[in-house]
């Protein structure tokens, strides 16, 4: 399977999806990631906050590809926001995944209220010139927090990974991204369920009216919309079928004006999550 690519501001081109691994761990994990990778998945993404690092490097190891043909991202999390932490906090890292480097490494969160994400900034910066990481980017970063790195360091982030779904397409943070040439990277890109929990997202008529169009599921509906979007989704699943499905978006398009409709769904305080960038901290 060909997957596209999308090109950061410095030059690394990445696979136009990507695999989350959050809540993978162990050997259930191993083998869900390595799923994932015989599947054709060769951007991985994990957190040190996720715990599961020590896993994607197992599943690396147990894959036995050419290590320059994966994408392996990693995230800083907020206990470690000062400089020299930040630096170790990379390096345990890479100890932690059995690996001589990142290809892509963010701020996980910018923790307003701690108001240190501009000092973690600068070590990501110093951590692509040490060459521990091949790019860097960050996460959950509105435009307030990101004009405040370019103010204070001169350099803006080659990525920001934020939640983004059919109810939460963020428009002005996309437009924001474009515009200073980021590229937008989804989580939790399939949604959950509608804010009265009647049904999952992905039960919306309108998903569903497009897939039987298509000849596709609703997921794949969503995850070709977020790629028309210009936005590199990262689904998870454990199902060898499922991930096998959510890489299977290349071969149709949707209409402008079909875009436009999921577009068009979205309510207010759609958060899956509920965690607002403006007050959450994660440590």
């Amino acid at each position: 399977m060909q997957i596209p690519t999308i090109t950061l501001r410095d030059g690394l081109e990445l696979p136009a999806i990507g695999f989350g691994t959050a809540g993978l761990r162990g050997p259930a994990g191993i083998t869900a990631i390595n799923s994932a990778i015989n599947a054709g998945y060769r951007l991985l993404d994990t957190a040190y906050n996720y715990e599961n690092e020590g896993t994607v490097g197992q599943a690396i190891k147990k894959a036995q590809l050419p290590r320059e043909q994966l994408f392996i991202s990693s995230k800083l999390p907020g206990r470690h926001h000062k400089y020299h932490q930040a630096i170790t906090a990379i390096q345990e890292s890479l100890y932690r995944a059995g690996l001589d480097y990142y290809d892509l490494y963010l701020i996980h969160w910018p923790n307003p209220q701690r108001a240190e994400y501009v000092e973690a900034w600068q070590a990501l910066l110093d951590a692509k010139r040490f060459g521990l990481v091949r790019a860097v980017g960050v996460s959950n970063f509105l435009p307030e927090h990101l004009e405040k790195l370019a103010t204070e360091t001169g350099e803006l982030p080659e990525l920001n990974q934020i939640e983004l779904h059919p109810l939460f397409s963020q428009p002005e943070l996309r437009s924001y991204n474009a515009e200073h040439e980021i590229v937008t990277q989804a989580w939790s890109p399939l949604g959950g369920k509608t804010q009265d929990l009647s049904q999952p997202i992905r039960n919306l008529p309108l998903l569903q009216s497009l897939a039987d169009k298509y000849g596709k599921n609703s997921g794949q509906i969503i995850l070709r919309w977020e790629h028309q979007l210009g936005v590199l989704p990262l689904p998870l699943s454990h199902n060898p079928q499922r991930q096998a499905q959510n890489l299977d978006i290349f071969d149709f398009k949707l209409t402008t004006a079909e875009v436009k409709q999921i577009c068009a769904l979205d309510q207010e305080n759609a958060r899956v999550s509920q965690q607002d960038p403006r007050t959450h901290e994660e440590l």
